[in-house]
């Protein structure tokens, strides 16, 4: 009893932390950062006081929580800095950014606004936005990116973005990829020779009205 006794507590102690990051994985992806802790100890069928044993802060819960979305963006940032083609390269990191974004409402939350505590983040976004002011400059010198383009325009574009966690869920990637297509297309430096290339599939959305609308 006294050498299985440990080895079950820590078999619980590593089946509730996976638990809890599979829930705030999933609470924060839908409701964002500004969900409650509370709120992911429900949804991952633990007590308060185990999900703080386990991660002190929301903070801490919040940077384990997106390790999968950061290596990714970290992944799609080498792999356009290694591209041989400058345009491609930018297109394929503005695409991917994009996806992410779409794909989580709490990692939109994190890599757009500075949330205390989350400097991991913060450094993920400055990487982020120097391979794509780095990159723009090679797609400038190549004169396939418009001379103006600097990097606040993309940051732009990822504020415009957010809207697209407003959309159903089954559509929001569906809707990014639409998204970043026509942005894409606006950086152009000058307007495509032959036919122009297909755009991703529309997604299917629907206006919604407040309930004081008649």
């Amino acid at each position: 009893m006294t050498t299985r006794l440990p080895r079950t507590v820590r078999s619980d102690a590593r089946d509730n932390r996976a638990r809890i990051l599979n829930a705030a994985h999933a609470v924060f992806g839908e409701e964002g950062l500004g969900a409650p802790m509370r709120e992911v100890a429900r949804h991952a069928g633990v007590g308060p006081a185990t999900l703080y044993r386990h991660f002190p802060t929301k903070q801490a819960l919040i940077a384990e929580a997106f390790a999968e979305q950061r290596r990714a963006c970290h992944a799609a940032v080498r792999d356009a800095l290694a591209d041989s083609d400058p345009w491609h390269g930018f297109r394929s990191l503005v695409e991917r950014i994009c996806e992410l974004h779409a794909h989580s409402r709490g990692f939109a939350d994190a890599f757009m606004t500075a949330f205390p505590g989350t400097v991991d983040f913060a450094a993920d976004r400055e990487q982020t936005l120097h391979a794509v002011g780095e990159l723009a400059r090679r797609a400038q010198e190549i004169g396939l990116l418009r001379p103006a383009f600097v990097v606040d325009d993309l940051v732009l574009v990822l504020m415009a973005h957010q809207g697209v966690q407003d959309a159903p869920s089954a559509a929001r990637v569906t809707a990014s990829r639409r998204f970043a297509a026509y942005v894409i297309e606006a950086f152009r430096a000058a307007p495509r020779t032959g036919a122009p290339a297909p755009l991703p599939p529309a997604p299917r959305l629907q206006l919604t009205h407040s309930p004081s609308t008649p």
